[in-house]
């Protein structure tokens, strides 16, 4: 049986990497390329708010062709849905099959994807989908993957959460209704070492900011329209 082309949708943190983890391991699946979305104002993964430097670091370490999206600082969803289309045109053209994702229970997000790649003839691939996100989490740290907490909604966490790295006191500590993968937008984190590397990426922790976002409603982030708090640790690259 010949492997679907698959594309990966990349954000750079923990669930995309066990996501990623799992496919690289499925005989059904090639991955052949990494798509990401920058904010071009800042330079920065969209919501991450990482260093544009560090995510091609990471997927120089990964071994896999990476793409970006630019998206301006903050764009409706009228330009995301624009930029997204002219990329999935071409890597439908480029004969690719499959687009894969680390989601693991937001169904009106899955909704959303599947519906959009439906109209490319691209089917959808969620190999965390409905896993226990405790189970999750305890499994990517048994694995020994390594996160470091880049970027925490303000509405759960002040400045002295973010800049921790996941371990397994993190996990205990974490405030009740704060899921433990962080699925529901709490927070993002950054991989930097783990079995799909080749080597760790190095880093240095510098300054903590706090910004806020309008977020549209059917913003990627799944965050409800008004205005959103959050929490950055900004990593230099060593």
């Amino acid at each position: 049986m010949t492997a679907h082309k698959t594309y990966f949708n990349w954000s750079t943190g923990k669930d995309s990497a066990l996501a990623l983890y799992h496919l690289l391991k499925n005989p059904e699946y090639n991955i052949e390329k990494l798509i990401t979305t920058i904010n071009s104002h800042y330079n920065r993964v969209s919501m991450h708010g990482l260093r544009r430097t560090l995510l091609e670091a990471q997927t120089k370490a990964l071994d896999i062709s990476a793409t970006v999206i630019e998206l301006p600082e903050q764009p409706s969803m009228a330009i995301y849905e624009k930029k997204m289309t002219e990329t999935i045109t071409l890597l439908k053209n480029k004969g690719f099959t499959h687009s894969a994702f680390g989601d693991i229970f937001l169904e009106d997000l899955k909704t959303y994807r599947e519906q959009n790649l439906a109209q490319f003839n691209i089917k959808t691939v969620f190999p965390l989908w409905k896993i226990d996100t405790t189970t999750l989490i305890n499994e990517y740290i048994d694995l020994g993957f390594k996160s470091i907490i880049v970027c925490a909604n303000s509405k759960y966490f002040d400045d002295k959460f973010v800049g921790k790295i996941i371990d397994k006191s993190f996990i205990k500590n974490l405030p009740e209704g704060v899921d433990p993968c962080g699925e529901n937008g709490e927070f993002h984190t950054f991989c930097f070492d783990g079995p799909i590397f080749k080597s760790p990426i190095p880093f240095t922790i510098g300054e903590k900011v706090y910004r806020e976002y309008n977020t549209p409603k059917n913003d990627d982030s799944i965050c409800k329209s008004g205005k959103s708090g959050f929490w950055y640790c900004d990593l230099i690259p060593n």
